[in-house]
């Protein structure tokens, strides 16, 4: 019984790489399965390469300036949902 709660151990340790990967993957709109998948295969070289990719997106004031302007108009479109639901 001890070997399977090693290998059951064993096993989350492992895959915690990859379930963060995916979901810092995820939460910057790219594909979490993709990400998990290569988190699976190259568990560091993976992570490292998705940091350098967020740094990149961050660091660029062109693209920080459309995701601020992709936000602006995301919440104008909720605003003008809502005013349409109450009359």
């Amino acid at each position: 019984m001890l070997f399977v709660d090693m290998l059951f151990v064993v096993a989350v340790a492992i895959s915690f790489i990859p379930i963060l990967t995916g979901y810092c993957a995820h939460s910057r709109g790219r594909s979490f399965w993709l990400w998990f998948a290569l988190g699976w295969v190259l568990p560091l070289a993976s992570f490292f390469l998705l940091f350098a990719l967020i740094a990149r997106e961050e660091l660029d004031p062109g693209r920080r300036l459309l995701g601020e302007a992709r936000q602006i108009l995301r919440d104008a479109e909720e605003q003008a949902k809502a005013a349409k639901t109450r009359f």
